[in-house]
């Protein structure tokens, strides 16, 4: 039993969509994920030099269009969650990532195996 040519047509089209759309997912975490690795790289080297300072310097962070004291050890908290916050939510897009690329290959599989089927 064949499927019509119109069922067919529309099913590699709704399966070509998926691909398409995940595809554009894909890239657009990818990107994120890079953005938020550079933002944990200057999040360490900040961290780095807030340690490097003596105990007694004082640290101004930025608040609107004035600074204001804070202690360097809040500081290094701040950062430190952070960093942390980050790294979670890089795991988080890899697992989606992971997943996208997973349904992008398998939407292609599909279309591959419904033209392999169409041309007996």
């Amino acid at each position: 039993m064949s499927i019509p040519n119109e069922a067919l047509q529309k099913l590699v089209q709704e399966i070509e969509t998926q691909a398409v759309n995940a595809q554009r997912e894909i890239n657009v975490v990818k990107a994120t994920i890079v953005s938020k690795q550079r933002d944990i790289r200057m999040l360490e080297l900040t961290t780095t030099e807030v340690k490097q300072l003596s105990a007694n310097t004082n640290v101004y962070e930025g608040v609107g269009k004035m600074f204001m004291f804070t202690p360097s050890d809040s500081v290094e908290k701040r950062l430190a969650s952070e960093t942390a916050e980050l790294k979670s939510d890089i795991s988080s897009l890899n697992k989606k990532l992971h997943y996208l690329e997973t349904t992008h290959k398998n939407s292609r599989e599909h279309i591959d195996q419904i033209f392999k089927s169409g041309r007996r």
